[in-house]
C-alpha cells in the first residue's frame, strides 16, 4: 500500500485512498478495488480497507474529537459548518465528476441536484441549531427547561447509492448536536466520502471530530458498532444488515436509527392528469431503479388501464441508456456486476413462477451493466417481484376498482418508506394519503423534500426519523432542568 500521503487521478481530480482519522490520512495493509460501473474493466482505485484495529483507533480518535467539538460553542460549530458547506459548493463540479465515475448516477443530476443538497444538508442544520430555542416553563412550583447535550461519537453507515448527498444528510445534524463522527461508507462507492473528508479538514474540524474509514462491513464495519464508546448510530441499507446492527447496538445500549428501503407504490386514479403520472412512472427508471424511494409497483384504476399504458409505455421509450456523463443520458449504469446480477434473478424468478412479462426483461448488451426497464404483471399479489425490494429499473403493474381495494393493495407489503398518489381530488388526496402506511407520501409529485420534516419508514423501512428536529433529538441527550421557584437569585 502506498504511503498516507499518496492519492490518485481521476479525470483530474485528486482524491486520497487512504482513510481520515483524527485530522490525518492513514494508510492500511490491507487495499480492496473500485471500478467504475460504466467500464467495468476500469479500476479507479485500490482503497485503504480498514479492520478491527482500525475501528479501534477511529474510535479513539473520535473520543478525543468529540471533547474538543462538544466544548465549542454553537456559534463555532456552526461557522466550520457553513465553511465546509461553502467548500461543497465551491468544488460541486469535483465531487460530481468522482461520484459519477463511482457509481454511475447522471452527472448532470449530481451536478443540478444532489451535490448542492449535500451543502444545504450542513447549511439548514447550523441554521437550525443557531434558531434553536430551549422549551421553558413553569410547572408545580419550578421553572423547567429542556437541554439538548451532544451524545458522543456517533457511527454513520452509508448506502453505495448518491453516497455524498446521503452521507451529508446524516453527519450534518450528527455535528450539529454537538458529537464527532466515524463515517463508513460503502464499500462500492467510496471515493466521494474522500473528497468530504478533504473538504472537511479544511473546514476548520478540531482532529477526531470527522473521521472516515473505508473497508467491508463484516470487518470494520460490526468492529466500529460494537464498540461501546459509540453512543449513536445512523445506517442505510438493507433490513438485514439494520438487524446484525441493531443487535450489536442492543449490547451496548445505544440508539440506532435505521432508513431500510422501500417497495413504494405508485397509484394513479381515473380523475388524475394521466401524462404527469404516466410520465412520473416512467421517471422510477432513472438511475437504473436505484433509489430506495421510487414508486416500484404501480396501481392504476381498471378503468384507465390501457390509456395509461399507452402513455406510460411511451415515456419509458424516450429512455436513453449510454453514459452517465452525457446529458442525453437518462437511463445508467448498475453499480456492479453482482448487484445486476441480483436484479437478473428476481426477474427470472419471476418469469418461472409465471409472472407475465409486459416489456424489458434482460440486459440492454451483452457483458456490460445496463439491464432494460422492466415492467411485469405479477399473476399474484404475493408474488416475490412484488413482495419484495429490487433495487433495479424493474416495476409492477396492478389494478384496482377503487380507493378501499387501492389502499390494500398499496399497504400489502412489509415495506413503508414512501408512497406517490395521482389523482386530481382534493378529498382522495386526503383519504388515501392518509390510509397509506409509509414515512413519506406525495400526493401529484415525487422527491420534493422539505429538510424540517420527518424523514423514515414503516415496517421493515426503518426505525427512527430523520430530518429537522427530530434528527437532532436523536443526536442528543435530553435532558429536563427543574429548579424551585424562588429558590435560587
Amino acid at each position: 500500500m502506498h504511503d498516507a500521503d499518496y492519492r490518485i487521478d481521476i479525470d483530474g481530480v485528486s482524491v486520497s485512498p487512504h482513510h481520515f482519522i483524527g485530522g490525518e490520512r492513514v494508510a492500511s495493509p490491507n487495499t480492496f478495488e473500485t471500478r467504475c460501473p460504466m467500464d467495468w474493466e476500469r479500476k479507479l482505485a485500490d482503497i485503504a480497507r480498514g479492520d478491527a484495529a482500525l475501528a479501534e483507533r477511529a474510535v479513539t480518535a473520535a473520543v478525543e474529537g468529540f471533547a474538543l467539538w462538544s466544548a465549542m460553542s454553537v456559534a463555532e460549530r456552526c461557522a466550520i459548518m457553513y465553511r465546509l458547506a461553502d467548500l461543497i459548493d465551491a468544488h460541486a463540479a469535483d465531487i460530481a465528476t468522482v461520484e459519477c465515475l463511482d457509481m454511475a448516477m447522471l452527472k448532470e443530476s449530481l451536478e443540478a441536484r444532489l451535490v448542492p443538497r449535500g451543502a444545504l444538508n450542513f447549511r439548514n442544520y447550523a441554521d437550525i441549531v443557531s434558531e434553536h430555542v430551549e422549551r421553558d416553563w413553569a410547572s408545580k412550583g419550578t421553572h423547567n427547561r429542556v437541554i439538548r447535550d451532544p451524545a458522543g461519537p456517533a457511527v454513520i453507515i452509508t448506502p453505495w447509492n448518491a453516497p455524498f448527498m446521503l452521507s451529508t444528510w446524516k453527519l450534518a445534524p450528527a455535528l450539529a448536536a454537538g458529537n464527532s463522527i466515524i463515517l463508513k461508507p460503502a464499500e462500492w462507492s467510496p471515493l466521494s466520502a474522500s473528497l468530504l473528508a478533504d473538504l472537511a479538514g479544511e473546514a476548520g474540524f478540531p482532529p477526531g471530530a470527522f473521521n472516515v474509514v473505508q473497508g467491508h462491513g463484516s470487518e470494520v464495519g460490526a468492529a466500529l458498532v460494537a464498540d461501546p464508546r459509540v453512543r449513536r448510530i445512523s445506517f442505510t441499507g438493507s433490513p438485514e444488515t439494520a438487524r446484525l446492527i441493531g443487535v450489536a447496538a442492543a449490547r451496548n445500549l445505544v440508539p440506532f436509527t435505521a432508513e431500510l428501503g422501500g417497495k413504494g407504490p405508485l397509484i394513479v386514479f381515473a380523475d388524475a392528469d394521466l401524462d404527469a403520472a404516466a410520465k412520473k412512472a416512467a421517471a422510477q427508471f432513472e438511475d437504473s431503479g436505484q433509489v430506495c424511494l421510487a414508486g416500484t409497483r404501480l396501481l392504476i384504476e381498471e378503468s384507465i388501464r390501457d390509456e395509461f399504458m399507452t402513455r406510460f409505455r411511451d415515456h419509458t421509450d424516450r429512455h436513453v441508456a449510454g453514459d452517465s456523463r452525457d446529458p442525453a443520458t437518462t437511463l445508467s449504469a448498475a453499480i456492479h456486476p453482482l448487484h445486476l446480477e441480483r436484479v437478473e434473478g428476481f426477474v427470472e424468478r419471476a418469469r418461472n413462477n409465471g409472472d407475465r412479462i409486459v416489456f424489458g426483461g434482460e440486459r440492454i448488451e451483452h457483458g456490460k451493466l445496463w439491464y432494460a426497464p422492466t415492467l411485469i404483471e405479477p399473476k399474484s399479489n404475493d408474488s416475490e417481484i412484488v413482495q419484495k425490494e429490487v433495487f433495479g429499473p424493474v416495476l409492477t403493474l396492478q389494478t384496482f376498482a377503487g380507493e378501499d381495494q387501492a389502499i390494500e393493495l398499496a399497504n400489502s407489503t412489509e415495506y413503508g418508506l414512501s408512497g406517490i398518489i395521482y389523482t386530481s381530488s382534493a378529498g382522495r388526496a386526503e383519504r388515501v394519503g392518509r390510509a397509506v402506511r409509509a414515512g413519506t407520501v406525495w400526493v401529484n409529485t415525487f422527491l420534493v423534500r422539505d429538510l424540517t420534516a420527518p424523514f423514515g419508514g414503516y415496517g421493515i423501512s426503518g426505525i427512527g426519523r430523520e430530518g429537522g428536529d427530530y434528527a437532532l433529538d436523536f443526536h442528543a441527550d435530553l435532558k429536563t432542568l427543574q429548579i424551585l421557584e424562588n429558590s435560587v437569585s
